[in-house]
This record gives structure tokens, sequence and C-alpha cells, in this order.
């Protein structure tokens, strides 16, 4: 089986959600490649949550499909709601205790009834423990060794392991055997979420304090960092007072960030703009979600984007950037820090729900390291906006007074409303923005991964499906990750003999078209999703196919 998709799903509480990340990594163990989507209901309880593993034995893999080959079912939701994705020779996996009957029509398809009450008496188990005996089971049938089971086991569960492990063992035992585990040739990768690899780039690149309040899905990134040594975090009581205090944080010297969602971000873009006027760092991670208002808030969209470029009030450069997995996300996530503090403007690192909660293998192809920031001589003489462009920082505590203003200013740090000084520290900033696009220049700012007479172009997390649902198709694949400062020069290279240009989104307005659109590059098609789930590869593949034959 060369790739195959497993669903596990049950209500909110069943432990579905922690059943596929040890599901994931019962096959990572064994060097297969990794990718999980997360689908649930904003509810502590009850409604319907699953997650869908894609698994590969030996390429990257970063996109869910329509049709399932594996089906583990907690509760008879589970099957009502995901038996159309069953396909001839797909596996159901069911507690025994729920009655299929009626649910499946199919032919072809193999059922396994798991006697999970009868495994939890004789282990001693809890009703907690339900998806315990579920994942070992389907690791049986799917050929993998108890030892290994063991060791994952023992790694992932830190709350009465010996308990699931007995429970695992007795599923294992009462379990027959129906495939042989392949060899996958890999070693095993990290597993990580995307917001968990904005934190790890971040660290690499000295990130010191985190402050948020949680706000789906942005929150992992904040309770990733609470949780990791060395790291200091702090929630507040509103988004006001984050955006508020990270600015106090890094004006103080600390290399700080602050994550959020859309409505979080609408509550900060004042304080986007004072970060632009008194040059202190300020890295956003803003994770989009369905909206706008409350929206859809534990579902999926890209309607950010023109937010995020003109968020905050007047002339000023920020850095916006959009990686589209977790292994761009681990590297933006630090070039983001070093780039707002060497350049002490504000900074966004748009991601959105799938890219920040789903998992992924790092496979590491990025290295991040601290980079250093123009600092001053700290003595009487400082002036804190001094310099043609970027300013030299010296941090308080030392010799020197340091200023911070919201005004317009002097290079002294004076506010002033006189015209030549207004127009030259307006013109500083300029050249400062100037800076910023000579480095972004020698960065890799656009991608191009295939060749061929159609470009497609996309961002953010839509990567993973599009790469795969194009495989085989004559067409070239375009991914901008920086999207302010705009690579315009980087993109019309990228499109060069181009005959098509279609922009794959998901939002209902072409956002990234109408950047594009702004900077005089045409797009003559858009494939637009907006109904809070993301694409798959065959429903891609089937817009792409219809676009490039008519």
């Amino acid at each position: 089986m060369d790739n195959f998709q497993i669903i596990v799903g049950g209500a909110a509480g069943e432990g579905s959600k922690k059943a596929g990340l040890v599901i994931a990594k019962l096959f990572n163990s064994y060097g297969f490649r990794i990718f999980i989507h997360e689908d649930y209901h904003s509810l502590v309880r009850g409604g319907h949550n699953f997650s869908q593993i894609s698994v590969s034995p030996k390429d990257k893999v970063e996109a869910k499909k329509e049709n399932i080959d594996f089906l583990l079912a907690l509760n008879e939701d589970t099957i009502v709601k995901h038996k159309d994705k069953l396909r001839e020779e797909s596996v159901l996996l069911y507690d025994s205790s729920i009655t299929i009957t009626e649910l499946l029509q199919k032919d072809g398809i193999k059922t396994v009834a798991v006697p999970i009450d009868e495994i939890l008496s004789e282990s001693e188990g809890t009703s907690l423990m339900k998806n315990t005996a579920l994942i070992s089971t389907f690791a049986k049938i799917m050929g993998m060794e108890w030892e290994n089971i063991k060791a994952v086991f023992e790694k992932e569960f830190n709350k009465e392991t010996e308990k699931n492990i007995r429970v695992a063992e007795v599923a294992f035992n009462k379990t027959e055997k129906i495939n042989e585990m392949a060899e996958s040739g890999n070693e095993p990768a990290p597993l990580v979420s995307g917001n968990k690899a904005v934190a790890l780039g971040a660290i690499k690149a000295g990130l010191e304090v985190c402050i948020s309040y949680p706000m789906t899905p942005a929150t992992g990134v904040f309770s990733f960092l609470t949780s990791t040594e060395g790291i200091r975090t702090c929630q507040p009581e509103n988004e006001i007072s984050v955006v508020s205090m990270a600015l106090g944080s890094a004006y103080s010297g600390k290399r700080t960030i602050v994550s959020t969602s859309g409505g979080g971000f609408a509550l900060m873009t004042e304080s986007i703009s004072f970060s632009a006027q008194s040059e202190t760092p300020l890295l956003i991670v803003l994770s989009q979600r369905m909206g706008p208002g409350t929206g859809v808030p534990t579902y999926q969209a890209q309607g950010d984007l023109l937010f995020a470029l003109n968020s905050g009030h007047g002339d000023f450069e920020r850095l916006v950037v959009a990686p589209g997995d977790a292994d761009e996300a681990y590297y933006w996530g630090g070039k983001a820090l070093n780039m707002a503090w060497r350049y002490q403007m504000p900074s966004i690192l748009i991601i959105d729900k799938e890219l920040s909660e789903n998992t992924y293998g790092l496979e590491g192809q990025y290295q991040i390291e601290k980079e250093d920031i123009v600092e001053g001589h700290d003595d009487k003489n400082y002036k804190r906006y001094d310099g043609d462009d970027i300013s030299p920082v010296v941090f308080p505590g030392g010799k020197s007074t340091v200023k911070a203003t919201g005004y317009e200013h002097t290079k002294d740090g004076i506010s002033t409303e006189i015209p030549m000084e207004v127009k030259e520290m307006v013109e500083k900033r300029i050249r400062k923005g100037e800076r910023l696009r000579e480095e972004l220049e020698v960065l890799e700012t656009v991608k191009v991964y295939k060749e061929g007479p159609t470009a497609v172009v996309f961002w953010g997390s839509t990567k993973g499906a599009i790469i795969e649902a194009a495989k085989d198709m004559n067409v070239r694949l375009i991914q901008p990750m920086v999207l302010q400062p705009f690579p315009e020069k980087r993109m019309r290279e990228a499109l060069e003999g181009s005959e098509r240009v279609i922009c794959v989104e998901l939002n209902s307005t072409g956002q990234l078209t109408q950047v594009m659109k702004m900077h005089g590059i045409n797009v003559d098609e858009k494939i637009l999703k907006y109904d809070a789930r993301p694409f798959t590869v065959e429903g891609l593949h089937r817009e792409l196919q219809e676009k490039i034959s008519n």
C-alpha cells in the first residue's frame, strides 16, 4: 500500500485526537511519512471529532484525501458520518457494542468488531481507555510488533501508563494480524504541529518571551512555549493588553512573540502602527480561521491576508510572511523574529487553522540561529532614532536615556510637528524598508515546484494538496511566501512564459489575486473554496483539470 488514509473518530472527550496522534507515532516509528488533519467542533463534550492520518512509506505527505482505507470508530456517529468514504477493501474497526447492520451497504468492506468492553474488563481498564484498545487492535492488524507498540505507549501516555499498556496488551493478544508491516527505509521524523514549528523556529532565533490571550487556532503557540524551559510567558486579560505588554517587553530588550487569530488581531492593529513609529520590534503570529465575527471558530479559511497587509494606520513598511508547511513555519518563525529585531518594525507571520493544528513530519531542511541587531553606543550622547536607515539600539538600564514614542519625533526622540523633521523621519523609515527589500532579494521568497505552460499560484497551507493534486499535470506551481514587501520581481520571473495564470485560495474574494493585480500581475482564473474546510487532493485535482481543459 503506497499511500493510505486512516480516520479515527468519536465524540469530544472520547480521545480520538490522542488516538490519531498515537497511530501516527506508531507508523512514524517505522519510518513512514505522516500528516494528520484535525477536525473538531467548538464543543468540550459531544459533537463529532476526528483525526485523518495520511501515511506514506516513502514520500512526504501534507494533504488529506477524500476516500479512506481504514475507519476506526469509537461511536456509531463516526460510522454514519464517514461510511461513504469507505471503498472496496477498506477496513472498519468498531466497538462491538455498536450495531452496524444497516449502516454499511457497500460490498467488499472488511469489518473488525473490537470487544472493547471485554478488553477493558479483562485488563481492569476504564472507559476512557476505549481508544487504547482500538489503537492496539489496529496496530496488530497492520503487522506492528508488540515491543514497538509498547514503546510508543510508554512515551505517549503519561497518565495511568501501566494500565493503558495492560489494555493495549490484552487487545493486541485478542487480535489476528492481517497485514505485514512494510519497510519504509526512512528514519523517524519529529512530528510537530505548525504552531509548534513556529515556536521552535522562534526559539532558535533567540525568543525569550511569549505573551498571548488564548484564541483558536493560535493557542498552540502559547501553550507549547508555556511548557518550554527558559521562555517567559504571560496571559493578560485581553488582546489589547497582550500587544501592549509585548511592546514593553521588546522595548526592554526581550525578544517577544504574540499569537492570535483574526478577532484578537483586530484589537492589536493600533499597536502595529505604534511599533512602526517607535521602532519597537513586534512579531505577531496570526492564525486565520473562518470569519467574519466569531465565524466558524475551529475551521479553516484564508480570509485575513488583506487585513494583515493593511493593518494599522499611516504609511509604514512591515514584513508579512506566509509559510505553507511545518518546515517553512519553522524557518519563518525564526526569520521573521530576526527581521523584526534587525529592522525594528512589525512583522506578521500569517498561517491558518490547517497549518496551526495539523501534524507534519519536520524534515529539518532549514537552519535558524539568532541574528545580530545594530547596536548603539551606551553613553549620554545616545540618540534613539539616529542613523540613515536602521537605528542603532541600546536597551534601558545603562548610561543612555532610551526613548520610545508613538509621536513623530526627531533623532533624539523628541516629539515634532516641524515639516522638515517629519519628512526626514518618514524618509528614514522608507530607506529602512528598502534595506529590508534588498535582503529579501537574496532569500527564497517565491518557490517554483514544477514547470508547465499554465501557472498555478497558491499561498499558505494549500501547498500540500496542490503539489499532490498536480503531480501528473503539465502545470507550473508557484508559492509566494513573502507577501509584504511583495516580491514583484521574483513573481514575474516565476511567471515568465506562462500562458495562463490560475490562483488557488481558501476565501471567497481572491485576496492574493487582488494583491497580484495591485502589482500589475494579471490572474486569468481563480479556484476559490470557502466552506470552512480545506482542499482535498482529489477535489483540487478535479477543479484544476476543469480549468486547464477549458
